[in-house]
């Protein structure tokens, strides 16, 4: 990567932010796309900073900026105009800077579903489908199974208001879909049970020493089980997946495509057959998140 003066830059802000992989999948990108910007990650350790951060983002030319945690939900509240999809999920994870203007979108859902596909081998229409968590990742996931025709949805979550509340955001798109709403205790053991996919929209497993975010007795053999989260080995919840037959997958394939999908945006190549290359993207993210296994075996994420 060469940086001159004509470099234009995309970033990736959260708290913490050391963790994030972004950097590393779109810088690889970018270069293999032949276009000359750079992706740098941006800390951004309190409401003030993110207001502050936001307004700059109006004034300077950048060309775009991802979101991770914690503020994927206060952004929409930041942007100029939101994308539907980002307004029914309740949460922007990518940020476009047209003219001054700040335009919010959701790419993780569509990210999952591009991950599900191509690692899964797994299609949601008509199959039952059990999400738990209620923030911005399960409302991505919400979202993205009410476009792909879910036959039916599960909300788990230990506060059911949140549950509740999202479900009210997307009851005027849900074509018919029965959705269930359950709180994390042993009431929701059936429906995650009887799911023919398991999501984990919590951040519960980022930490090597997590549990899984729900008892391995709700797992069954055949499901598909995917966690959003993404670390150096597996999980809790897919090592235990696994060891009662489920098919169980990481989150790293839809990190990657979330990411592509920005770019897609940012490039104005989402319609074309010229999209971000998703495998240059998760061999440089693999590399990235396995150098820092050796260097640091506690690892982050």
């Amino acid at each position: 990567m060469r940086i001159n003066g004509h470099t234009q830059a995309t970033a990736v802000i959260g708290w913490p932010i050391a963790h994030t992989l972004s950097p590393a999948m779109h810088n690889a990108a970018y270069e293999a796309m032949g276009l000359n910007w750079v992706c740098v990650p941006i800390g951004v350790p309190d409401q003030r900073a993110l207001f502050a951060f936001v307004e700059a983002a109006r004034r300077v030319p950048i060309i775009g900026f991802n979101v991770t945690m914690p503020y994927k939900q206060a952004v929409a509240e930041l942007c100029d105009e939101v994308a539907t999809l980002a307004q029914m999920a309740g949460a922007v994870n990518t940020v476009h800077s047209v003219d001054g203007r700040l335009i919010g979108y959701n790419t993780d859902g569509r990210g999952l579903l591009e991950s599900l596909a191509d690692d899964a081998s797994f299609d949601p229409a008509g199959s039952s489908v059990a999400v738990i968590g209620a923030g911005g990742a399960a409302g991505a996931a919400v979202t993205a199974f009410i476009l792909a025709k879910a036959g039916s949805l599960a909300l788990v979550n230990r506060d059911v208001d949140r549950a509740e509340q999202l479900l009210e955001r997307v009851e005027n798109r849900l074509r018919g879909m029965p959705v269930t709403v359950h709180a994390l205790d042993g009431s929701a053991a059936s429906a995650v049970r009887d799911a023919d996919l398991v999501i984990n929209a919590t951040p519960v497993g980022m930490g090597t020493d997590d549990p899984s975010p729900i008892p391995t007795a709700w797992l069954r053999e055949g499901q598909v089980v995917y966690d959003m989260v993404y670390r150096p080995g597996d999980t809790a919840l897919v090592r235990e997946a696994r060891a009662v037959g489920a098919r169980a997958f990481s989150g790293l394939g839809m990190l990657v495509a979330q990411g592509a999908l920005a770019i897609d945006i940012w490039a104005g190549s989402e319609r074309s057959q010229s999209r971000a290359p998703r495998e240059v993207m998760r061999d440089a993210a693999e590399m990235q998140m396995n150098e820092r296994a050796i260097g640091d075996p506690g690892g982050a994420q």
